[in-house]
């Protein structure tokens, strides 16, 4: 059972994988349960439960696996999409914008070509796009992005990560 850490909605979990960091599947289900209790604190906040997880990645068997392609799965897809429409601001300027996906990553992961490429087309699409390093830089791309800041890192909204 997980203790809740009160104060940011945060659950006690280390899952660590092959290399004894904390896995990325720990980093994206600690950022939920933030979300979760985020959006009970109302306003702005409430559209958090729109976020979702698009079940892309993941090891199958090959049946499994060739099902899943023919209904439509497909590599590179980020794990996580917000759709809130949204007009970013920054000092210069103000973004239009259709939504927010993010990939999640552990500390020290890295994109693969495939998620780079759709990471790209769905900004010339007109969603921000972001790769987050871990669930507190995800909370904080979040904040931004419902407040309508431009991201308090100073990185665009296309950040590619490594």
């Amino acid at each position: 059972s997980a203790e809740k850490y009160l104060e940011r909605g945060r659950f006690k979990m280390i899952r660590a994988n092959a290399t004894g960091k904390v896995s990325e599947d720990t980093e994206q289900i600690q950022l939920m349960n933030w979300c979760r209790w985020k959006a009970n604190q109302g306003g702005v906040w409430e559209m958090l439960d729109l976020l979702y997880h698009v079940p892309n990645g993941g090891r199958r068997g090959k049946a499994e696996a060739s099902i899943f392609k023919a209904m439509g799965v497909k590599a590179g897809v980020p794990d996580l999409f917000l759709p809130v429409p949204m007009v970013l601001q920054s000092a210069e300027y103000a973004q239009n914008t259709h939504g927010l996906y993010i990939e999640m990553k552990a500390q020290g992961g890295r994109l693969q070509p495939s998620q780079r490429e759709w990471l790209e087309k769905l900004r010339r699409m007109g969603y921000c796009c972001r790769v987050c390093f871990g669930c507190e830089e995800a909370e904080r791309v979040l904040e931004d992005y419902l407040e309508g800041r431009w991201p308090a890192d100073g990185n665009a909204w296309d950040k590619a990560g490594k």
